[in-house]
């Protein structure tokens, strides 16, 4: 089985693999990052949960380290461009874990927030920007950021792109990137506008790369839907682990406070538990993990980041306390379970906040879950009141981006959102959020009761590492 270490990728992107605890790609990346490291174009045919941001985050920054040149001003080196403001966070922030060893400068821009700081983040120039098409191309028209450095373009998500409206806007931004580069092409289906789009912008023999999903995670977890109103999470997660079966469990939160808030209630319900996240230092990361190892607590509470590199077999189940706002990080979340040919189970709080979300992972997971409506349960109700309090001022409930058609570009000077914007789902500023390593990422916030933690500060929309 081929190893990344058998891939000739950078020394310092290996120890950052190793920090991960990943040894062995998947199936795209052993495919695509050969190919990729060797400057070739990719068309890759790639659904959720098959690793394809390491399939080419990987090879690009393999070549960022055998060539150290710094980017023109107000440009960058390589391009990514994402539908959502959640998957570009993500998407940066895998280019920052994996290359946190080399120095790479990366940053983040899409529509919602002002764009001073975005303009000064870009303004000496990055390695690495990911960006939502409408913003993107509103700095292109006001001449903030410039294309002239790219070397390589990455295009995410092809098909979702289509969904929303985004061809014409990618259309126009591909005019300002550099004929001479190296173009990656990602779509879950290849519809036949997809196809079209691909071939205009794709050089003339690019590697071809189709791997589906492993869908066998989807498949061997039982999984199940538990309706919840947000304040009543907290004792209906206290409810599951009065089953001896919950032995070993990961509860996944939305945001870093909220694993914490969530850990402490389950402490004060005599349930062992410890929380990871970015705000944690590398100690605490690695005590609780070799706790949750050892059996030492029941359950660990993680952001999605932080959760990133854990390869335990024995879990039992996976919480879901809130349902991400990225469909796919779903899927990665339930592959914590039923590994090493294991049974599993997984259980995903919904609260009506999250319907929409719920939708949009069973529409990408392509899966109806089974579902079970405890919002008028009157014994959950009377657990909820009887709680202790944990602390914290509410946050605001997730509220999932949604596609749109193209929409007349009118700035509104007071602050509004321009018709792209919009069209791109981003989020009113003051919603609070973020998970893991990254800084906010994602609008919401965990739930009610105890749990609820206050909202966190957007700090401009864009996130450098400079």
């Amino acid at each position: 089985m081929t190893q990344f270490t058998d891939l000739a990728l950078a020394k310092p992107l290996l120890r950052a693999l190793a920090d991960e605890g990943y040894a062995t790609p998947t199936p795209i990346q052993a495919q695509a990052i050969p190919g990729v490291m060797a400057g070739r174009d990719l068309l890759g045919i790639a659904q959720t949960g098959t690793g394809k941001t390491a399939a080419f985050a990987l090879p690009i920054l393999h070549r960022l380290a055998a060539d150290k040149r710094q980017a023109p001003r107000r440009s960058c080196r390589v391009l990514v461009l994402s539908p959502t403001r959640e998957l570009a966070t993500q998407i940066a922030e895998s280019f920052r874990t994996y290359g946190k060893h080399m120095g790479v400068t990366v940053t983040v821009v899409f529509g919602g927030v002002k764009y001073g700081g975005q303009m000064r983040a870009m303004a000496p120039g990055v390695d690495v920007l990911v960006a939502t098409p409408g913003r993107l191309l509103d700095h292109l028209q006001e001449k903030t950021i410039s294309l002239e450095g790219v070397e390589t373009f990455v295009l995410d998500e092809a098909d979702q792109m289509l969904d929303m409206g985004f061809i014409l806007p990618i259309r126009r931004i591909v005019k300002h990137i550099p004929r001479q580069r190296q173009t990656l092409f990602f779509s879950a289906t290849m519809p036949a506008e997809i196809e079209k789009l691909g071939s205009e912008i794709l050089g003339p023999d690019p590697l071809k790369v189709s791997v589906t999903p492993q869908a066998t995670t989807v498949e061997k977890v039982n999984q199940r839907v538990l309706f919840v109103e947000q304040p009543r999470k907290r004792a209906l997660l206290a409810e599951l682990f009065d089953d001896a079966g919950f032995k070993r469990v990961i509860v996944f939160t939305r945001t870093k406070r909220g694993a914490d808030r969530v850990a402490r209630g389950l402490e004060q319900v005599g349930v062992d538990a410890a929380a990871i996240h970015g705000d944690k230092s590398q100690g605490q990361r690695e005590r609780a993990l070799a706790q949750f190892k050892a059996g030492e607590v029941r359950v660990l509470v993680a952001t999605d980041i932080a959760a990133r590199g854990i390869d335990i077999d024995a879990v039992s189940h996976v919480v879901q306390y809130d349902l991400p706002n990225v469909p796919e990080a779903y899927v990665h979340r339930i592959g914590r379970t039923a590994r090493a040919g294991a049974d599993g189970s997984a259980v995903a709080f919904c609260s009506d906040d999250e319907r929409n979300l719920l939708k949009d992972i069973e529409r990408v997971s392509r899966q109806r879950i089974p579902s079970f409506d405890r919002r008028n349960d009157r014994q959950l109700g009377a657990a909820t009141a009887a709680m202790p309090d944990v602390g914290g001022k509410p946050e605001r409930p997730a509220q999932p981006h949604r596609g749109g058609h193209q929409t007349k570009h009118n700035r509104n000077h007071a602050g509004g959102k321009t018709g792209r914007e919009r069209q791109e789902g981003q989020q009113p500023r003051s919603a609070g959020g973020g998970q893991g390593a990254a800084p906010k990422r994602s609008s919401g916030g965990n739930g009610g009761g105890g749990f609820k933690g206050p909202r966190r500060e957007n700090r401009g929309g864009v996130w450098s590492n400079h």
